[in-house]
Order: C-alpha cells, then sequence, then structure tokens
C-alpha cells in the first residue's frame, strides 16, 4: 500500500507534534535501523545541528533520525527529545559505554505567529518521536510546519500559511523516494508547471498576490530579520549510498527549491535538504537525486496546498474557498 508520503520508502517513520495556540512544532523522522545521511545547506542563515558531522571526510556515517523544528534556533533543543527516546530503545552509534544516537536536524522561524516564548523543546521532540510510525499522517499545520508562513518579503503582515508537506513515488525498477518538507520560505510559492503563484505575498490594497521578484526589483531592501525564514526538508530512498552521493542527491534536491519557491536561497533564508539512503540496490545518483528533486517538488506544493489560515493569515486553501 501506497500512503503517498515519506513513509513510503521502508524504514522510515513519522511523528509530529504542536502546540496550536503558541503556533509550533516538531517533525521527528526516525530510521531507527541507521541510514547514511548527507546535507546540502544553501540559505544563507540557517539554524542546523550536526551537519558537520555529514560532511563525507567524516568518521560517522550513518543516523537514526532528523529532527525537523520550528522555534528558531531555540527549536534545535528538540533533536534532544528524539535522542532522549532512541536511546531508551538502545538504538544509536556504539562508543562502548553507550549507544548514541545520531540525530541531525534544522529549524525555521515562526517566532512572530502564536506565543514566541513557547518554543519546540526536549520534551516536545520526546513527544514527536513517541508518535513516529509509517503509514498516513495530516499535512499542513502540523509538525514543523504548524506556525510556518510564506510570502513574506513585503512584510509578516502581508503573507500566507506555509506549512508540512510530503511526496513518494516508486519506479518500475524498484526505487522508492519520498520527501517531507516544512515550507516557510521568505518568497511565493509557485507550481512549476505553469509558474501560477500558488501563495506569497497579499497586496493589501486589491488583496491580490504579489510576484516576490517583481517586489525585490522595486523595494531595495525587504524588512525583515536574516533567519526569519526557512525551507528545511529530508529525501530518502530505498538505496544505499555512500555519504557523498548522499550529498550529491540532497544537492540536486535542492533544484526543486529554485523551482517552486521564488526567490530561493536568499540571505533571510536558512534551506537545508538532508538525504537518506535506507539500502538496498544500487541506482545512479543522477536518477535519484532528480527524482528526489520532482518529488520534493510535490511535497512542497501539498505543504501549500494542505495549510488552514491562522488569525490573520490567510492559506491557499481559504483564498480558493472565498473565491467560489
Amino acid at each position: 500500500m501506497s500512503y503517498g508520503n515519506i513513509t513510503d520508502v521502508p524504514g522510515v517513520k513519522v511523528g509530529n507534534i504542536e502546540n496550536f495556540e503558541a503556533l509550533t512544532g516538531c517533525t521527528a523522522i526516525l530510521i531507527e535501523e541507521g541510514a547514511v545521511c548527507g546535507v546540502d545547506v544553501r540559505g544563507s542563515a540557517p539554524g542546523t545541528r550536526e551537519t558537520e558531522l555529514l560532511d563525507p571526510i567524516n568518521l560517522v556515517d550513518r543516523i537514526h533520525a532528523v529532527c525537523l523544528s520550528g522555534g528558531s534556533a531555540f527549536g534545535l533543543d528538540s533533536a534532544s527529545g528524539i535522542m532522549q527516546f532512541l536511546e531508551e530503545k538502545d538504538i544509536g552509534l556504539d562508543v562502548g559505554v553507550a549507544k548514541v544516537p545520531i540525530v541531525p536536524g534544522a529549524v525555521l522561524f515562526d517566532l512572530p505567529f502564536g506565543d514566541p516564548k513557547i518554543r519546540p523543546d526536549k520534551k516536545m521532540g520526546y513527544e514527536a518521536a513517541q508518535q513516529a510510525k509509517s503509514g498516513y499522517f495530516p499535512f499542513g499545520n502540523v509538525g514543523a510546519g504548524c506556525g510556518a508562513t510564506v510570502g513574506k518579503i513585503a512584510g509578516f503582515e502581508n503573507c500566507m500559511k506555509g506549512g508540512l508537506g510530503s511526496a513518494s513515488i516508486k519506479l518500475k525498477n524498484g526505487l522508492i523516494v519520498g520527501a517531507i518538507v516544512a515550507v516557510n520560505a521568505v518568497g511565493d510559492i509557485r507550481d512549476p508547471s505553469n509558474r501560477e503563484i500558488l501563495a506569497g505575498p497579499i497586496d493589501p490594497e486589491t488583496g491580490e498576490l504579489i510576484d516576490s521578484l517583481v517586489y525585490m526589483q522595486e523595494n531595495a531592501e525587504a524588512n525583515l530579520l536574516p533567519g526569519s525564514n526557512t525551507t528545511i526538508g529530508l529525501v530518502a530512498a530505498n538505496t544505499t549510498l555512500t555519504k557523498a552521493e548522499a550529498k550529491k542527491i540532497a544537492q540536486i534536491t535542492q533544484n526543486a527549491l529554485a523551482r517552486t519557491i521564488y526567490p530561493a536561497h536568499t540571505m533571510l533564508d536558512g534551506d537545508t535538504i538532508f538525504a537518506i539512503g535506507t539500502g538496498g540496490d544500487s541506482y545512479s545518483v543522477d536518477l535519484i537525486g532528480n527524482v528526489a528533486a520532482q518529488v520534493m517538488e510535490e511535497a512542497i506544493l501539498q505543504a501549500v496546498k494542505s495549510a488552514d489560515a491562522i488569525d490573520g493569515v490567510p492559506s491557499y486553501k481559504s483564498r480558493e474557498n472565498n473565491d467560489k
């Protein structure tokens, strides 16, 4: 059975936890048997954990979970809860005196909405890990996407709701690739098939969506803080990879952001993509990477299309319903 999300890749489980009053949350992606992982960081204001460990020249070659979280840099604490959960299950890198779970992570900035004093912490990370399972999970205002927004280049007061999305594909040759992403971009989100703007900054006078690239050209400086936006995600495949191959796949997957987010990889973003291979047959890196980019595009679109409006922040769905 296919669930149309990243858990279609064998060995991958997802758990989401959120605080709807604070409008923040975290997503735990567990790979309890371990997986080779690579990462590509292209946003210029990232908030990340354990990414240096994933460099192909470094020793540790298997991770046990990935944490995607809101809360800006405060949210990095939630990965400690995932570590605790895995340690209790005796999962981790065996260092003789203990097993150390390897949990890279990345965060996004959602503090302007809800309660900025409440952020994903160790307890929330532990609860997300407890929820982790294969199969169906909802998209939109869940997990790390709970407080995510998009289209902030004209100011937070004119933005729209982002969210969490996932997608998967299975090829005839047996390759399964899945993606999960929390979309919190400074720019607008477009359908790559026709470049239609699905969500982005809203003109307060006309109610129409603003083209972020045009806005950039007409306004020399956007009044936003670095790190206030970010798209973070993970792609997984049922294949055997080296760390170098995983890193290259993460790099290729970033093409999905460039094809759906305008602009992407700015000085205001912390865009980070992880890539894992859970083991299995070997396939070409070009095949895996380009399929991963395709699946990530769909996950980004699902994140925005599934999101619900919050107080003062409309969503794709709410605008569509108002137009009918």
